[in-house]
């Protein structure tokens, strides 16, 4: 992965805002519908050719696909794995349900749109998981890669995302398995192949792994927090078996507490779970740093630092408010965090989340999202000339 040795770069998470006919066809899909496979796959190909200029010309450095030909960042697996049925249900989170007020407020918000479900219509697994998806990979990544022709010379590197072993084993409930350490291991042998195939590709990979802070809130909100480490490591070791024999060094990962507008006030610290999250063997990590919860938090690297050989994303834009973050706010950001990790050149500059990690779901409207990204860029710019 490329480092900021001349300027800061500047990156993203993942989902960009998908045109609205497209997010339609996704959230019908989603619900089980019928719907046109022939016109869901043209719609993805013209979203796709279409995000890949957008963000070269608001200043992003390392573009993607923008996720556009998935309904979201880990139930677009439902197609590309064996033994998926059934249906699994998701639990509420720590801090949507301390209040109640809120509670009812998010729940109306959400209920009449047009989206991607990530607490219903989810499947379990009920038989062998194995990867399936070769076909629809080798797809995804030709329209990405014929979107990038045109742009070629005027971006750094290109990345695609993938989920992590304990993001789909947290969303999708086993119910084959003998035990979470079997599930995890098939579901990290299943997405070798994708994290494969995206490496061979050329790009980088992002695996996106918010089960590592998320679920402390989620699935062990009641339990100690000696239990929720201990699912951490088990992801962990599940992660590092699914990348023992790829490149680290082009392999970045990123953690989140959810991407939702909530209290987030039981969340766990991120010096609780860093000291686990450092074990993995990845190049970089891509970690928020924007939002009024975990703002301050880079300052965990003065005490347990990256490794040398490591690289930063830091989140310095939120991804949930329509706020256009001033420059001098971008770069301010990036020169305390720049601070903390103590080596400039090792940090870049991206956003805290996706924008819309599940079709439909996003809270940013997609004018303010490319006005947020040429900020990001600007900011970026301020910074380098103070810290590099």
């Amino acid at each position: 992965m490329r480092r900021s040795t001349d300027r800061i770069l500047t990156t993203h998470t993942g989902s960009l805002p998908r045109p609205r006919a497209l997010t339609r066809l996704h959230a019908r899909r989603a619900r089980g519908e019928p719907v046109d496979e022939g016109e869901l796959a043209a719609a993805a190909q013209a979203a796709v050719a279409a995000i890949v200029p957008k963000q070269i010309a608001a200043g992003i450095d390392i573009p993607n696909n923008g996720e556009q030909g998935r309904e979201s960042f880990v139930l677009y697996l439902r197609d590309r794995l064996t033994g998926l049925g059934g249906q699994s249900k998701r639990g509420g989170f720590a801090d949507v349900e301390a209040y109640p007020e809120f509670k009812a407020d998010f729940t109306a918000a959400v209920s009449g749109k047009e989206a991607a479900s990530v607490t219903s219509h989810l499947p379990s697994a009920v038989a062998p998981i194995t990867y399936i998806g070769q076909a629809a990979m080798a797809a995804e990544l030709a329209e990405f890669d014929a979107a990038l022709a045109p742009a070629q010379g005027r971006f750094a590197e290109a990345f695609m995302a993938a989920p992590s072993p304990g993001i789909v084993a947290a969303v999708v409930q086993n119910r084959h398995y003998d035990n979470e350490e079997r599930y995890l291991a098939a579901l990290a042998e299943a997405l070798r192949v994708e994290y494969r195939a995206i490496l061979d590709a050329g790009h980088t990979l992002q695996i996106d792994c918010p089960d590592l802070a998320l679920e402390r809130h989620g699935a062990y909100q009641d339990l100690p927090l000696s239990d929720f480490l201990g699912f951490c490591e088990r992801a962990v070791t599940a992660i590092n078996a699914a990348i023992a024999d790829l490149p680290k060094d082009r392999i970045r990962l990123h953690v989140c507490w959810g991407n939702y507008e909530a209290p987030h006030d039981r969340d766990v610290p991120f010096a609780d779970i860093w000291p686990v999250i450092r074990t993995l063997r990845v190049g970089g990590f891509v970690l928020p740093f924007a939002n009024p919860r975990h703002a301050h938090e880079h300052k965990v690297f003065r005490q347990m630092p990256l490794s040398e050989e490591q690289i930063l994303v830091a989140g310095v834009i939120d991804t949930l408010t329509n706020f256009v973050e001033h420059p001098e706010v971008v770069a301010e950001r990036l020169e305390r965090i720049a601070d903390s990790i103590g080596a400039p050149e090792r940090l870049l500059a991206g956003t805290d989340c996706g924008f819309d990690t599940s079709a439909g779901r996003g809270r940013v409207s997609a004018d303010v999202v490319w006005a947020k990204l040429a900020s990001l860029a600007e900011g970026a710019r301020l910074a380098s000339a103070r810290v590099l």
